[in-house]
């Protein structure tokens, strides 16, 4: 009997990404795992103008003017098991909030895990949401990274690691 031949693609999954956070206010970049994401979702938004002329005979054309940028995750609030402090690296997402000036900015970047050409970086303004909920629920998070300045494509640190695959073909 022979081997089946695998799929020639396979879906992507949303948890493939891993967001960074750069923790150093000084110097060479430190770089710290953002942890506990349960959701994910980068945004380019484009903003558009119309620049219709006679010569376009009726029809609407449009042009991309300025782009925006945004990070939207949820997170898992994560505590030390013993002391009760929460994580640092969630902590100083936190504290930028409530700051103002360069306190208020950090500077992350975020690329696909598994070293596929995904990868980006950039500054960009926190807001940190508690969920609250009930006593049966965890304590989760949303945070919004709006952008400031440029989302630059960098090359994507992670290894190249193919996806792995449970038998499936979707």
């Amino acid at each position: 009997m022979s081997t089946p031949t695998p799929p020639a693609e396979v879906t992507a999954l949303a948890r493939r990404y891993r967001l960074e956070i750069n923790t150093s206010t000084t110097g060479t970049p430190t770089w710290s795992l953002l942890p506990g994401i349960t959701e994910f979702a980068p945004k380019v938004e484009p903003t558009q103008q119309e620049v219709t002329t006679y010569d376009a005979e009726g029809w609407v054309e449009r042009a991309v003017t300025m782009l925006a940028w945004s990070v939207e995750a949820t997170v898992s609030h994560r505590a030390h098991a013993v002391t009760g402090a929460f994580n640092p690296t969630q902590e100083f997402v936190r504290k930028a909030s409530l700051s103002f000036g360069a306190a208020s900015y950090v500077h992350l970047r975020y690329y696909d895990r598994t070293g596929a050409d995904d990868a980006y970086e950039g500054r960009a303004l926190v807001q940190w949401e508690p969920d609250g909920g009930g006593p049966d629920e965890v304590d989760t998070v949303k945070i919004t990274f709006t952008g400031s300045g440029p989302l630059a494509p960098i090359a994507n640190p992670a290894p190249v690691t193919p996806p792995k695959t449970n038998g499936g073909g979707s």
